[in-house]
């Protein structure tokens, strides 16, 4: 994990080697990102729980529901702008991530106010894997070799959600997530021929190769 002031290629803190190809390049969608990662539904249904709770107690009070309703309002407003600063979050987070994937490594880049760069080389990789969502988007979590750690916090939200003990960085919610999937899939195993080929796993798993399994969510 570097951090990086200015970007000699566009979404790399360096240089690609010598004999090193770029492959896919790309960013999170961020209303997808608004959705799962900054939970606007979830916050947007638990405001309107609460207003609704509030009407619910003022008429049983007595009051009349324009009354009960207008002294709810406060709360809608509250939430509407809980939702925007979230999404306005989700926007910024998706706007400085940027993906990499080479021929020889996978780099997430983000960062609104610090710009940083995860370089995780295929040797760090053990598995990967995708997550299908209702939306069309997909995650790609990276399960790291035992010995390789990063930081949940400060990689969040490019990570797989409440893995804290072993983190897996992740490529979220990809617009074109089964073409991405494709192409980890050939890099990792062009860099490891010996790789078996995936066997089939449950929801939400990972596979023992290298070589991403498709799993739905």
């Amino acid at each position: 994990m570097t951090e990086h002031e200015f970007e000699p290629t566009p979404g790399l803190p360096e240089r690609l080697p010598a004999g090193e190809r770029m492959l896919w390049q790309g960013s999170p969608s961020w209303q997808a990102l608004a959705v799962r990662a900054m939970h606007v539904r979830k916050v947007g249904v638990y405001f309107t729980l609460l207003a609704a709770w509030d009407i619910y107690d003022k008429m049983q009070g007595g009051a009349e529901w324009l009354v009960a309703l207008r002294g709810a309002a406060w709360l809608l407003v509250l939430g509407a702008a809980a939702i925007g600063v979230l999404s306005l979050l989700a926007w910024a987070q998706a706007r400085s991530a940027v993906y990499t994937i080479t021929s020889q490594r996978v780099v997430l880049r983000f960062g609104v106010a610090l710009p940083m760069a995860v370089n995780l080389p295929f040797r760090a990789v053990e598995s990967a894997g995708i997550v299908r969502h209702s939306d069309g988007t997909a995650d790609l979590p990276l399960l790291l070799a035992p010995s390789e750690r990063v930081s949940y916090f400060v990689t969040w939200p490019h990570v797989r959600p409440w893995r804290f003990f072993r983190v897996e960085p992740a490529l979220r919610a990809l617009p074109d997530g089964e073409r991405v999937a494709a192409i980890l899939g050939a890099a990792l195993k062009a860099s490891d021929p010996n790789a078996a080929a995936a066997p089939a796993t449950t929801k939400r798993t990972h596979a023992t190769s290298r070589e991403p399994t498709l799993t739905a969510a």
